[in-house]
């Protein structure tokens, strides 16, 4: 990230689509030409692995580290493939086009692909891509199809309520259940087979156009998934295998009781002893996805916040050292170079800076955060503060657009100093953009804006809104929305401020 570029964060979900919910259909090639027509070289996504409406839809919590999510998988390109007729993929009317209905996606996406298998089983363990891909894949992907078989066949029961040698993965079970669902774990097979063969030529009409994917995983995996059932000896859990330590943040200025995630801590000796072999696998295989790969919570790589489990708040927790060091040495000799970005948000201490700074990896900054105080000079967020090798974002996924944030969430200092820095009063209607030539003009080499704040949306169309467990996730684009005339004016930025490529 040492060019001077800019780019656009939109979540693959969000585009618009015929179908209920984006998908890596004609929308995102018609996004990707979007980019390049207006001089952008990033395209920054969400992570891509399956999700589920019993846990609020959020590509954070997922069933896999490796998995693709089933949603975004294409009809139209089912189709285009010959794997269905046009007929088969009919969606029920009436669907709000900016809202993503996730019930009814899954149900219509389960059906179209359960369709697509059966018309094509025949062909599938004679064609020589489909069993490349399994033996690739083979270090996660078995374990993947049978955790997800077998949650179904038990009534999507967590994995630790599961009878006990299921629970254990005692072999003979396993073996029993290989050969008695047999075609169930070569459907789940298949859908894999589909998304990443779908996602591959997305990618690569994305380097086609000179666009480069931003992708994000985040640092923890949620416990009731294929990845802690399949390495449990890499979490900390108990003998019967129920978390012993949970992951969240202390109490701070935001929240007296701090924040209780849930997620299991990893047991860094395991991991250490085994070589860091999962990770480097995991970043391998995020590699392979994207251009770039931002890593959520960095700052846990250099100290971790760790809750006993039966804690109902983070009051209790404490921090624990975790061996980042050693763990990027160890992806250095494994890769080239390290393409990450690392979220280090909210309060960082010296280790985390060292860390960051040992394997040059760049930062974020956050354009939000930048106004607050009586002097901005002391705000690390603050514009004259920014660095050549940050990433700089109006706002993430976690903010409300920048319209929303001027008037309900800067509050009157806030506003002050950014009508200041501007050097002109400010109005509602005017924040976004104001915003955006404000990053675009910074030192900051990357420049990364949610598409919410080009096109100057309200704050119904925030993506997140952390400790809210309910309607997050769900905006969209609608499909005028992705036409030039609204981007022309964010592109005469783009150029003006040397961001053009």
């Amino acid at each position: 990230m040492f060019t001077r570029a800019s780019g656009l964060l939109l979540h693959i979900t969000s585009l618009p689509s015929r179908y209920g919910i984006g998908d890596m259909g004609p929308a995102a090639y018609n996004f990707v030409r979007l980019l390049r027509d207006i001089g952008q070289l990033y395209w920054q996504i969400l992570p891509l692995g399956p999700t589920s409406t019993a846990i609020g839809n959020s590509p954070y919590s997922s069933c896999s580290a490796f998995a693709g999510n089933p949603l975004l998988i294409s009809p139209e390109k089912l189709v285009e493939d010959g794997l269905l007729s046009w007929a088969d993929i009919e969606y029920p009317p009436g669907t709000d086009p900016s809202r993503v209905d996730f019930h009814t996606v899954e149900r219509h996406r389960h059906r179209i692909l359960r369709a697509a298998f059966e018309r094509n089983r025949h062909w599938l363990e004679k064609d020589h891509t489909f069993s490349a891909f399994r033996k690739k894949h083979d270090h996660w992907l078995l374990d993947y199809v049978r955790f997800v078989s077998i949650k179904n066949h038990h009534g999507g029961a967590i994995w630790s309520e599961w009878p006990e040698p299921f629970r254990f993965r005692h072999d003979n079970a396993l073996a029993h259940w290989d050969e008695k669902y047999r075609e169930e774990l070569l459907f789940e097979i298949f859908v894999q087979y589909v998304f990443f063969r779908q996602w591959h030529d997305l990618k690569d009409y994305c380097s086609e156009m000179g666009v480069r994917l931003v992708g994000d995983v985040p640092i923890y995996v949620t416990y009731d998934s294929a990845d802690v059932w399949e390495h449990p000896g890499f979490f900390k859990l108990d003998e019967q295998r129920k978390p012993v330590m949970v992951a969240g943040v202390p109490p701070d200025y935001f929240s007296k009781t701090g924040q209780r995630w849930g997620n299991p801590v990893y047991n860094w000796d395991a991991l250490s002893l085994n070589g860091f072999a999962w990770w480097v696998r995991r970043m391998a295989h995020n590699f392979a996805l994207t251009d770039l790969v931002r890593i959520d919570h960095f700052r846990g790589f250099a100290g971790y916040w760790e809750i006993p489990a039966e804690e109902d708040t983070a009051i209790n927790g404490e921090w624990v050292d975790a061996p980042g060091q050693q763990l990027f040495a160890t992806l250095s000799r494994h890769f080239t170079v390290l393409p990450l970005i690392a979220e280090d948000l909210g309060i960082i201490t010296p280790d985390v800076r060292e860390l960051k700074a040992a394997f040059n990896l760049p930062g974020m900054k956050v354009l939000q955060f930048g106004f607050g105080g009586d002097k901005l000079i002391n705000n690390p967020d603050a514009p004259m503060n920014h660095e050549r090798h940050n990433v700089l974002y109006t706002g993430t996924h976690d903010n409300s657009p920048m319209r929303h944030w001027f008037t309900h969430e800067a509050g009157d200092q806030g506003r002050a100093n950014f009508s200041t820095y501007a050097g002109h009063d400010v109005v509602e209607s005017g924040a976004a953009e104001t915003a955006i030539r404000i990053a675009m003009s910074s030192v900051a080499n990357t420049a990364i804006f949610p598409v919410q704040d080009v096109l100057g949306l309200d704050g119904t169309t925030r993506m997140n809104t952390p400790s809210v467990p309910e309607g997050n996730w769900e905006w969209r684009l609608r499909p005028e929305e992705l036409e030039l005339p609204f981007y022309k004016s964010f592109a005469r930025m783009t150029e003006f401020y040397g961001r053009w490529t």
